[in-house]
């Protein structure tokens, strides 16, 4: 396992549509380890394989936030949405933004396992936004296309306080 380099905005590889994972083999193994090395060292939710520079459809998002456990997903789809929700999302590769972005409440996702192996998961709030977030990923999108405008550390902070005040 290693921790990869995260690609920031601007790199070519953010705005690339994926290709199907193929082969289930030592490589997509090592590729995810080193996808959930990399989130658990950047503090992340989630990570998609062009953040990294492997432009193959595989992502892996933390599922429940108190333990940081991770599901890997490859060659995942959105097959049911339900609901609507307008929250902050930030990337790691657009470290130091945030912007509010619409999202469906809860999504069920098809997908496949390091072994190939198909099943399906759903998530909802903080996790369906993840896995939206993650999938775009995937088809050479970032949350930013989604947004009105990209809020600083600072900005948010000064909102909050504002907010305090009230």
């Amino acid at each position: 396992m290693a921790i990869r380099t995260i690609l920031t905005v601007g790199d070519p590889a953010l705005t690339k549509k994926c290709h199907p994972v193929t082969k289930f083999d030592e490589k997509l193994a090592g590729l995810l380890d080193d996808l959930k090395q990399t989130l658990a060292e950047a503090n992340g939710l989630g990570l998609a394989a062009p953040q990294v520079g492997i432009l193959r459809r595989a992502v892996v998002v933390v599922t429940d936030l108190d333990t940081g456990s991770m599901l890997e997903l490859v060659n995942p789809e959105i097959i049911a949405q339900e609901g609507e929700q307008d929250g902050l999302e930030g990337c790691l590769s657009v470290p130091g933004k945030w912007g509010y972005v619409k999202r469906p409440q809860w999504v069920r996702v098809r997908a496949q396992d390091r072994d190939g192996n198909w099943f399906e998961t759903e998530g909802s709030d903080v996790v369906a936004r993840c896995f939206c977030h993650e999938l775009s990923h995937l088809d050479g999108h970032l949350y930013t296309e989604l947004t009105d405008r990209l809020y600083t550390s600072e900005e948010l902070d000064a909102m909050a306080g504002e907010e305090e005040q009230a």
